[in-house]
């Protein structure tokens, strides 16, 4: 794999600077396009040349000066009585799961998470569909959900795409303005306990400088193609983003991905 971006990267370039490079356009290009799964394409990529704390890090730094430009194109869309109660549950549980992350054997955390993930993206796509609108105790159940999956794995987009992707009566376009609103708010708070545990620090900033820019041109190009894209068209592609990234979470891969 390392050999594979190596080839990709003209001669005299620095190897580790190169796999992040492609790895936030990457990321970028699905942001862009989805409103998620940045960082479940940036993670296991990155993970190649840095550790997963300073990865963790640089989709912090990557994300949060692109995460409020987006949300505020949707802030004023967004289904508050639905995001509220998500963001809520997400910020009571985000500490249990790193907890559970530092405290459980990871392996068997992201096996179950994975297995879940699948299952309920194969429900997805054979046509089963959640009927009604989100009651207050479950939009903080899912929330919850995302806030565990968040720090046990780095899947705390996929309770709420899930959620949301199932709900028939609301449109990609609404989706697309819950998930944006969400995920910028969510920045703030995940910032501040990056922060709390020294993860996020100067020195992990100005590595995020030189990847701003395959960044950004991957959002702004999946926000353009987002716009040519029809409803089902939309609605597959999050399907793939998510059943990809639980496919990349599982320990099998590790030793090819070099996660260790």
């Amino acid at each position: 794999m390392e050999e594979m971006f190596e080839a990709l990267a003209p001669e005299g370039f620095d190897r580790t600077l190169t796999v992040l490079g492609l790895a936030a356009l990457m990321g970028g290009l699905v942001r862009g396009f989805t409103g998620f799964g940045f960082a479940m394409i940036f993670m296991p990529l990155a993970g190649l040349v840095v550790p997963l704390p300073l990865a963790s890090a640089l989709i912090w730094a990557l994300d949060a000066p692109f995460a409020l430009p987006l949300a505020a194109r949707s802030l004023k869309h967004a289904a508050w009585r639905e995001v509220l109660p998500l963001l809520i549950g997400a910020t009571v549980t985000l500490p249990l799961g790193l907890w559970l992350l530092l405290t459980l054997p990871s392996s068997l955390m992201r096996w179950l998470i994975a297995g879940l993930i699948i299952a309920a993206v194969l429900a997805l796509a054979a046509g089963w569909r959640w009927r009604g609108k989100p009651g207050l105790k479950l939009s903080f159940g899912v929330g919850s959900l995302s806030g565990l999956g968040a720090g046990l794995a780095q899947l705390g987009g996929m309770p709420l795409a899930i959620f949301w992707l199932s709900a028939q009566n609301k449109s990609a376009q609404q989706m697309r303005h819950d998930l944006v609103t969400y995920f910028a708010c969510a920045t703030l708070v995940s910032g501040l306990l990056l922060s709390w545990n020294g993860i996020l620090t100067a020195a992990a900033l100005w590595k995020a400088v030189p990847l701003l820019l395959p960044y950004g041109l991957g959002i702004v190009v999946g926000s353009s193609l987002y716009r040519f894209a029809s409803e089902d068209t939309f609605r597959r592609i999050a399907y793939g983003v998510i059943a990809l990234a639980a496919l990349i979470s599982l320990p099998l891969w590790d030793g090819w991905l070099g996660r260790g």
